[in-house]
């Protein structure tokens, strides 16, 4: 099973990442080791999200497609709003 997840930082940012080990990986985040450069200066960190795929691939794909969010849409699926999901989901032509 892979994992694309979500931490909340403590400057209030939000990091995505996956791994096959959610436990683990937190822990390396807080412990600032194993490639945690972005969150070492952000600690703690905290998981807020998360969700599971049976392939590296789809978890990978997730990730890069979350990385891509504003922070008012990966707030929104934090929260579960599917309205405002949608709502920010929504270009605007200009």
């Amino acid at each position: 099973m892979f994992y694309t997840y979500i931490l909340l930082c403590a400057d209030n940012l939000y990091y995505v990442g996956f791994t096959q080990n959610l436990e683990s990986r937190l822990k390396e985040h807080n412990e600032g080791t194993l490639g945690a450069a972005y969150t070492f200066i952000r600690r703690p960190v905290t998981l807020v999200y998360s969700e599971s795929f049976d392939t590296q691939l789809k978890a990978i794909m997730r990730e890069r497609q979350l990385k891509g969010w504003s922070h008012a849409k990966k707030e929104a699926l934090i929260n579960g709003n599917l309205d405002s999901l949608k709502t920010l989901s929504k270009r605007t032509v200009k």
